[in-house]
């Protein structure tokens, strides 16, 4: 009998006690802390970026004035020359025999020439005792003025040649460098076939291809540049020359820029030109684009508001309209200036969520949730 009262003891307790658990409220829900930003309007600045190389305003192409075949190349690529330096040698074999060739018909010439200002001055003796007609002294005088003009053009044939024996020899045209090499030793080359390229180091561009829906907003930009052997230093560059006419097979415009302080670039260096144009009368705020995520397929943001004095706030799905990239961050409108926009943990929130914003006591927050 004591064993059973023991036992209804007991389950009273237990039944009273799980009927006072009954009333208790259920545990407050802790806010969740959330990474926000502001939203701020400024005048939207359009940023784009073009990948070109380092390249000489001045690049000469070399060519010999005549053909034949090398029989010397003195530079390699990457030398050195200065105006007047020997860059390469062709045979002049053929070209000197032409040139003796001339000699000898210049003597020939020269020597009609005296025959024939004899002649007319063995003619001139014979006209004044009338041994001789007028018809003989005009045909005496004649044939001078043929032998004249018959020597002149020798000594043309003979200046002639002797420019081709030295246009086998070819030599630069200006100071620079030597960028490229069309030749080597043995090779037959023609005349005006370009062989070897000099550039002028003194004057670097960097030279890039913009496209055709860029081209208005390239015109109006400001320019800054950097190498990719050091991207961290940026320098700016003022726009030079814009090609008029789209490339057939790229349909880019070319565009060389360059530096706006005078200074020195590797030829041939990768460059990346960044251009940044201000957008006249819009403005737009700029957002990470780590916070955009969609509402029925299209762009929208999670949007943190309080209620009155309320120290937490709840979220909710807003709309926006998006005007471009930049970098990691987004250009949007929409949105009233001063919105608190989520920015981190898109993915987990849901209307009507409680957050806790940056600098807020969260320690506060359930205290009062609990009260």
């Amino acid at each position: 009998m004591k064993l059973s009262i023991g036992t209804a003891s007991i389950a009273a307790a237990i039944v009273s006690l799980l009927s006072a658990c009954s009333h208790d409220a259920p545990p407050a829900e802790t806010p969740r802390s959330v990474r926000t930003v502001g939203v701020h309007y400024e005048s939207a600045r359009e940023v784009s970026r073009y990948f070109g190389s380092v390249q000489a305003r001045h690049e000469v192409d070399q060519a010999f004035r005549v053909g034949g075949k090398v029989l010397e190349r003195r530079v390699d690529i990457g030398d050195s020359v200065r105006e007047g330096d020997v860059l390469a040698v062709l045979d002049d074999i053929d070209y000197r025999l032409s040139e003796e060739a001339a000699r000898q018909q210049l003597e020939a010439a020269t020597t009609r020439v005296r025959q024939a200002e004899s002649d007319w001055q063995r003619m001139q003796g014979l006209k004044l005792d009338g041994s001789v007609s007028e018809f003989d002294d005009e045909h005496a005088q004649s044939a001078l003025q043929t032998a004249h003009a018959a020597a002149e053009a020798e000594a043309r044939k003979l200046d002639l040649a002797r420019n081709q024996v030295k246009y086998t020899v070819l030599r630069a045209s200006s100071s620079g460098v030597v960028t490229s090499l069309r030749f080597e030793v043995g090779q037959v080359v023609a005349a005006g076939q370009p062989v070897i390229q000099i550039a002028n180091q003194g004057e670097p561009e960097i030279v890039v291809d913009v496209p055709e829906d860029n081209l208005e907003a390239f015109k109006n930009a400001h320019f800054t540049a950097s190498l990719a052997s050091a991207p961290e230093e940026k320098f700016e560059v003022v726009l030079r020359e814009l090609s008029a006419q789209a490339a057939a097979q790229t349909r880019t415009y070319r565009a060389r820029l360059r530096p706006a302080t005078p200074r020195a670039l590797p030829l041939g260096a990768t460059a990346t030109l960044i251009t940044v144009r201000e957008a006249a009368g819009a403005q737009f705020a700029s957002i990470p684009a780590a916070a955009i995520t969609q509402s029925k397929g299209k762009p929208a943001l999670w949007t943190a508001r309080r209620s009155g004095n309320e120290p937490v706030a709840t979220v909710e799905l807003t709309p926006v309209a998006i005007h471009g990239y930049r970098n990691d961050e987004v250009l949007v409108s929409g949105l009233p200036p001063g919105t608190v926009v989520v920015t981190a943990g898109v993915q987990k929130m849901a209307p009507g969520l409680r957050v806790v914003l940056p600098g807020e006591a969260h320690d506060a927050y359930i205290s009062r949730d609990a009260e």
